[in-house]
């Protein structure tokens, strides 16, 4: 990547390390910088940025730990050909630090869900991609018609449902936000599918996946909202407890 074509502000802010970050970041937004591009050295960046070289070098380094960039000894700094699961770390701990109400962990999935959905319809999924969600349903009620109810197997058999949803969508962005939003989610889940079962509600509750499952089969786009407000009737009512 020719230097001479990445735009380059003055930067401004208390922390020169973020703003150094947020420059890198906003030049790969704006396809200015690609995967596998290579970036300036340091010495330029501090010249054309107008930050001192440690700043740069710390801004790299951070965004190297992420799995943003990587470094070619001898070489230089690149941007990341492919995804890396570091790459979620940063955003992953800022939601679990910013102490956020479990009311905008159900909006949040709630607001997902129902976006997914609609993907997936829009998309008319194939018979046999029915035939995984589907076999995800039968997963879930299995678990459910055991003698024993577990709650971590029927918690598991949910998620699966929910991620084979995700899946159908072929959507890698849609499917990576939504696995770390589960990751943190599942003990409320699971404190959810035990009251459920104290409460005798089990069969409400598979009710709803499957209710679920029958709007992607049949392509219902006007039952979908109803549909997933429904479904979060338990954890929104576990959460308030």
């Amino acid at each position: 990547m020719d230097s001479n074509e990445l735009e380059f502000p003055v930067i401004r802010s208390t922390s020169v390390v973020d703003s150094v970050k947020d420059w890198i970041t906003d030049q790969m937004i704006k396809g200015n910088l690609r995967p596998g591009s290579k970036l300036p050295t340091e010495a330029e960046l501090s010249q054309r940025l107008g930050v001192g070289r440690n700043s740069v070098r710390e801004a790299i380094k951070q965004m190297e730990a992420y799995g943003v960039l990587y470094i070619k000894r001898a070489e230089g700094t690149f941007v990341a050909e492919q995804f890396d699961p570091k790459m979620l770390s940063p955003i992953f701990y800022s939601i679990i630090l910013q102490n956020a109400s479990w009311q905008d962990f159900v909006d949040l999935r709630r607001a997902i869900d129902i976006g997914t959905l609609y993907v997936l319809i829009g998309r008319e999924p194939k018979k046999e991609e029915l035939g995984r969600l589907s076999a995800a349903l039968q997963n879930l009620e299995k678990a459910v018609s055991a003698k024993k109810l577990d709650v971590q197997k029927i918690t598991e058999a949910d998620c699966i449902f929910h991620n084979e949803i995700i899946s159908l969508t072929k959507n890698p962005q849609l499917k990576t936000l939504s696995e770390y939003i589960n990751r943190i989610t599942v003990p409320s889940r699971e404190k959810t599918t035990e009251i459920v079962i104290a409460n005798g509600e089990i069969d409400k509750y598979v009710h709803l996946h499957r209710e679920l499952y029958q709007i992607v089969r049949d392509g219902k786009r006007e039952a979908i909202e109803q549909a997933v407000l429904n479904h979060y009737v338990f954890w929104e009512k576990t959460n308030q407890v």
